[in-house]
């Protein structure tokens, strides 16, 4: 297979992938960090290297629900947004999953106000877990432009039609510039397969959409929903393998395993801080300490039995997470611990908030959190959950016991004397 290397951002391996995918209708709301998406779609259409219907509409809102309509009559429709554009189409969310449209979306995560952030954390896309969406999470621009094809093949399969939010860390990704491999746009073709969806609309066979249910069947839709999003596992799985075949490349399905077997201590990610941690896990290693990593790809569905079995001979774990719901734990621990509640080997289970409104997360800060994984299993902390790089004094990880004891800062998470 030939294919051409472009030195590009995560931004533009998105719309290059589109452009390959070439959809009937792409609806465009900027919105930074996605504004580059759509920009260089318009681009694409006005010279002509993209033949796509493109939508200048007035909102974010406007812009999934042109996707809906488009995709109600069998179109291939993509659209992107970003931090409190996505909130916006909250509304729309859930009648896109719920109409069954395999509409494709990028997000440019991004932190939402108050206060304003331009910057990234995932706090964007994890608040709208529970919308029917499959979420895709990726590490760089090449998984960015590989995984983009491969949603449209996933929302567009007959036994999923769910669409697909696939979501890149704002900035980290979406503006920074990696060499990335584009393959021939007749091979993608040939790849991906055209879009027949059996429930769009037919005039030889017509149907009701977008209904009301009652008390008495509305279950049964929503049931039908979740074995669609269920189901998928093994057919993303088949997908990404017929992908590999083709184009060489595969990511290790719904979530990928790094010097997991014999590992005592398992940092658990998502997004493009995959990378930095990778690197201390070598590190690491080289000095004797026996630390794993685990990669989730996917959100939805959720990775339950790999991270069960990654985490099979782990004695401690610890998630680093992007987001807080406040009053409580990171959406990513959370699904991470129920995954777990059946693994009964793991005596150490901490959360690690770190990386709200774009804040750099430290290789530091990772050594520092395999540390007290390790000091963990001697001595348990009181609490499972903490805020990595603080500036301000807190006692939100104070151990109670502690309270007047001496607080100093290391480069990584609040340390006691």
């Amino acid at each position: 297979m030939t294919a051409l290397k472009k030195f590009i951002s995560g931004d533009d391996a998105v719309a290059e992938a589109v452009r390959l995918v070439s959809p009937d209708v792409i609806a465009a709301y900027p919105i930074t960090p996605q504004t580059v998406v759509v920009e260089r779609l318009s681009e694409m259409v006005e010279d002509g290297s993209l033949k796509s219907e493109f939508m200048h509409v007035e909102s974010e809102h406007s812009a999934l629900s042109a996707c809906i309509g488009a995709s109600a009559i069998g179109a291939r429709t993509f659209t992107a947004t970003s931090s409190q554009g996505l909130l916006y189409m909250a509304e729309c969310l859930p009648y896109a999953s719920g109409g069954r449209f395999p509409i494709v979306m990028m997000n440019g995560n991004r932190s939402v106000a108050l206060p304003w952030s331009i910057y990234g954390d995932h706090r964007d896309s994890l608040s709208q877990l529970d919308s029917g969406w499959i979420q895709i999470y990726v590490e760089d621009a090449q998984e960015s432009l590989d995984m983009t094809i491969q949603s449209f093949a996933i929302a567009e399969h007959q036994d999923i039609l769910t669409p697909v939010m696939i979501n890149l860390d704002g900035f980290l990704l979406t503006h920074t510039y990696e060499l990335v491999t584009i393959p021939e746009k007749d091979i993608v073709d040939s790849w991906l397969k055209p879009l027949e969806n059996k429930l769009a609309m037919d005039f030889d066979n017509p149907k009701n959409m977008a209904f009301s249910s009652q008390p008495s069947d509305n279950t049964e839709f929503k049931y039908q929903q979740h074995i669609a999003v269920e189901n998928s596992r093994e057919k993303i799985i088949e997908i990404e393998k017929s992908f590999a075949k083709v184009f060489g490349r595969s990511y290790g399905g719904l979530a990928e395993g790094y010097l997991y077997e014999d590992a005592d201590f398992i940092i658990i990610t998502l997004g493009s801080v995959t990378g930095t941690c990778r690197s201390v896990i070598r590190d690491l290693r080289s000095e004797g300490v026996k630390a794993g990593l685990i990669k989730i790809r996917f959100m939805r569905p959720f990775p339950v039995k790999e991270i069960i079995e990654y985490t099979k001979n782990a004695k401690a774990i610890a998630v680093l997470d992007r987001d807080i719901s406040f009053g409580y734990e990171g959406a990513v621990f959370t699904n991470v611990n129920s995954a777990l509640s059946r693994n009964n080997n793991i005596s150490l289970k901490m959360n690690y908030i770190a990386g709200l409104g774009g804040r750099d997360i430290s290789k530091d800060s990772i050594r520092e959190i395999f540390k007290e994984l390790k000091e963990g299993l001697i001595k348990k902390p009181s609490k499972t959950v903490k805020f990595l790089n603080l500036n301000v004094e807190t006692d939100d990880n104070i151990n109670e016991e502690k309270d007047n004891i001496p607080q100093h800062k290391s480069e990584g998470v609040l340390l006691w004397s």
